[in-house]
């Protein structure tokens, strides 16, 4: 019973005065289990509001994982950019080495096979190649009427590509040679080949071999040629230079040429010394074997490799 229900003046009966108290407690129950039922409701949203800071935490650190990744992948883009664009142009400096060479084999008379050569980029005197086919079932481009410079009676003429890289890097001139090897040994070894199999070098340590060995060199002798060849290197120097020319001759070469220890006699000593040798048996593109001297018996003295 509501309070203001209540009779004045000290009429409240014992009956009127239990029915409002149970309707207090009533009240008191109702608004004890809303507020139960409230606290219930602020328990949840605050676990739910710590669920949200949890799951926000996650994703900022997410985020920062992915601007991380975002940065490395920016960073090795760029970095790949940069090898493209140097790779991209080492190629065209190497096309234009390239096609330079064909052009001046061209102009000596070489017959290109036509898959090696652009022939819309070649500079040529006159500008115009002429496509011929071979016995061979191959195309090639040469210069108008131009023939075969090895005179080979209807044999192929060496494409740059069937070049031993030996036989590529002597055919440059000293500035092309410069700009294509980096390494010393490297260019010696060009140098050393085109001494071999250009008379017009004049300054050739090369000797004729016997005994299935078909030319070679000593390495006391190439020693004198590097300091000829580099003025002002020191005869210390020259000596390590030896060796790295050797290695890079025979790597250059396919392993073509070959190293054979001898023994020496000098005032009375022996002592033993590497040679470079140049078998008669070995396949050299554009050099045909003599075959007087491939029935002859190799040379057995030494073994491969260095002292």
């Amino acid at each position: 019973m509501p309070m203001s229900s209540l009779p004045e003046c000290g009429e409240i009966d014992i009956e009127t005065l239990a029915e409002t108290i149970e309707h207090l407690q009533e009240q008191n129950r109702q608004l004890t289990d809303r507020v139960g039922t409230l606290e219930d409701d602020l328990e949840q949203t605050q676990d739910e509001l710590e669920d949200l800071e949890t799951e926000k935490a996650d994703l900022q650190e997410t985020n920062e994982r992915l601007h991380d990744r975002l940065d490395n992948c920016e960073q090795e883009t760029t970095r790949l950019d940069a090898l493209t664009d140097a790779a991209r142009k080492r190629s065209g400096v190497n096309k234009q080495r390239i096609e330079e060479l064909q052009a001046r084999e061209l102009e000596k008379g070489a017959h290109l096979r036509t898959e090696t050569v652009d022939h819309h980029e070649i500079d040529i005197d006159g500008d115009h190649l002429e496509r011929i086919t071979k016995d061979d079932g191959h195309t090639y481009y040469r210069l108008p009427e131009s023939d075969d410079p090895l005179d080979r009676s209807g044999n192929v003429a060496l494409a740059h590509g069937d070049l031993l890289p030996v036989q590529q890097l002597s055919r440059m001139d000293e500035e092309m040679l410069r700009s294509t090897a980096n390494a010393l040994p490297t260019r010696l070894a060009a140098k050393l080949w085109k001494a071999r199999t250009d008379s017009s070098v004049g300054d050739n340590p090369w000797e004729s071999g016997c005994k299935g060995i078909k030319e070679y060199v000593k390495a006391s002798d190439l020693k004198h040629w590097i300091r000829r060849q580099e003025p002002g290197t020191s005869e210390t120097y020259a000596k390590k230079l030896v060796s790295r020319t050797i290695d890079a001759a025979l790597d250059l070469s396919n392993h073509r040429v070959a190293v054979r220890k001898r023994t020496e006699r000098k005032n009375g000593l022996e002592y033993t010394e590497r040679r470079l040798i140049l078998p008669t048996d070995a396949e050299i593109p554009g050099e045909t074997p003599d075959p007087s001297e491939l029935g002859q018996t190799p040379e057995t003295a030494g073994v491969h490799g260095y002292p």
